[in-house]
């Protein structure tokens, strides 16, 4: 049975869960009227360069499944452009929540009885599903977490402390989120390791020559993002990852900000460890997975004890569960986990190529018009990267521009973006960030670049 005919199969008929609130409107795309995406001074597009729908992919194909695209804030119709921080859910997230809690809540693995056994079959098709998504060998090389936060502080907690000690280096480009550095910071502390800073250049790519002069045979760990919160930078991580292991050095991937915007493959890659958020990738919040290579992972102790990791327990001698569960005690995210796969299964019915080209296109597009918007500066230029859009506006502080910007409906992102070494990096202490996604239009760019000159004439 296919991932899919599984859901399917557990919950048919669901109900479509109503959502209230303001401008909120049921999820049926049947039922959901269009938004009205026109500029705010009713403009076309005013740009070359737009960007290109083509059979196998548009916007519009997205926007429809999305209900909460279709309210409005503050009197105008929502333009979310805060997808870096959190992405908006599909209607079919939606349903598979409201099906598993309606009609088959249940705990799972141990119970005998139906609705633990489709509970079960649900949870480890998730599994079997973030394992194709990311191309590993097997769903054995998955394991859950709570986001990629979590993920990351469970191999610095099981495999670091089993493999760090005195004068080992872990190697963290400066452009990292603070999840992929606090964690490496508090471990070092503990087995006296020490993490060491890849520096950047000015247009925000890790510089290459300093990462390869860093690298000796004390690097025992290197920790990069596939694409920067802040910057949007992708690194070339395949590359980066072959020559840390001509030392010996393992390498984490933080997939956060990448697994929306472009196929992954941690075996291409070499992973020895890769990890991403649900929430990030149109899922629920609290769930993500790690995936790491079986040889590690088999060698991995228990970060936390209790019920689901073990095999057996008395008080003379416990012994554990094999890997992946193993290292996920307690009961999972079970629900997490069923809109997780529903999310996989709605991103990947979309052409993910066709999706890169156009967000990429958009991305241009948003450049160029938000260049006609005097005093904005763009942060960072690396040519490789994804649609992130982190400026400054002279005069203004970013929390102004955030929330002028909400006054018209647009929800932007300000401050330090939990990225603080970045933007020191460009002397900055916050910014503002407006993030894309599949579903955001060339009318809702138009719209961010109007609010913003429209601040800039009224100061």
């Amino acid at each position: 049975m296919t991932t899919p005919d599984v859901v399917r199969s557990l919950w048919p008929g669901a109900p479509t869960p109503q959502l209230l609130g303001d401008g909120l409107v049921s999820p049926d795309p049947a039922t959901t009227p269009p938004t009205d995406l026109s500029a705010p001074d009713g403009h076309p597009a005013r740009f070359t360069g737009l960007p290109g729908q083509t059979a196998a992919f548009s916007p519009e194909l997205a926007r429809r499944d999305v209900p909460i695209l279709h309210r409005t804030v503050n009197g105008h119709p929502l333009v979310w452009l805060d997808n870096g921080a959190t992405t908006q859910k599909p209607r079919q997230v939606i349903e598979a929540l409201a099906g598993f809690y309606g009609s088959a809540n249940s705990n799972i693995h141990r119970g005998a009885h139906t609705m633990a056994r489709e509970a079960t079959e649900a949870y480890e098709a998730g599994r079997s599903a973030v394992a194709q998504f990311l191309g590993a060998p097997s769903p054995d090389d998955i394991v859950f977490v709570r986001g990629t936060t979590e993920a990351i502080n469970l191999v610095a907690q099981s495999w670091g402390r089993a493999n760090l000690g005195p004068g080992d280096d872990i190697l963290v480009p400066v452009l990292e989120h603070h999840s992929n550095i606090v964690p490496w910071q508090l471990i070092a502390q503990q087995t006296r390791a020490r993490v060491v800073p890849v520096p950047l250049g000015p247009d925000g790519q890790i510089d290459l020559t300093a990462y390869d002069d860093l690298l000796s045979m004390r690097t025992q760990l290197v920790a990069l993002s596939q694409a920067s919160n802040v910057l949007g930078t992708v690194p070339p991580v395949r590359e980066m990852t072959a020559l840390a292991h001509r030392y010996g050095a393992k390498v984490l991937v933080d997939g956060a900000q990448a697994v929306a915007h472009f196929p992954v493959d941690v075996q291409d890659l070499d992973a020895d460890f890769y990890v991403f958020s649900g929430h990030k990738l149109f899922a629920p919040t609290g769930i993500g997975a790690l995936y790491a290579k079986p040889e590690i992972l088999r060698d991995m102790a228990p970060w936390q004890g209790g019920g689901n990791m073990i095999d057996s327990v008395d008080f003379t001698r416990t012994t554990y569960a094999p890997v992946p569960h193993l290292l996920e005690a307690g009961t999972g995210h079970i629900s997490g986990v069923v809109g997780l796969l529903a999310a996989l299964n709605w991103l990947t019915s979309f052409d993910r190529d066709a999706i890169t080209a156009y967000e990429t296109s958009l991305m241009g597009y948003a450049q160029q018009a938000l260049a006609t918007v005097p005093g904005l500066e763009l942060v960072g230029s690396a040519p490789d990267r994804i649609a992130v859009l982190t400026f400054t506006l002279a005069g203004h502080d970013p929390s102004e521009i955030a929330a002028w910007l909400d006054r018209d409906g647009i929800a932007i992102r300000a401050g330090h973006h939990c990225a603080q070494p970045a933007l020191a990096h460009y002397g900055l202490a916050s910014a503002a960030r407006a993030s894309l996604a599949l579903y955001n239009t060339s009318e809702e760019v138009d719209k961010l670049v109007a609010s913003l000159q429209q601040l800039q004439q009224a100061t």
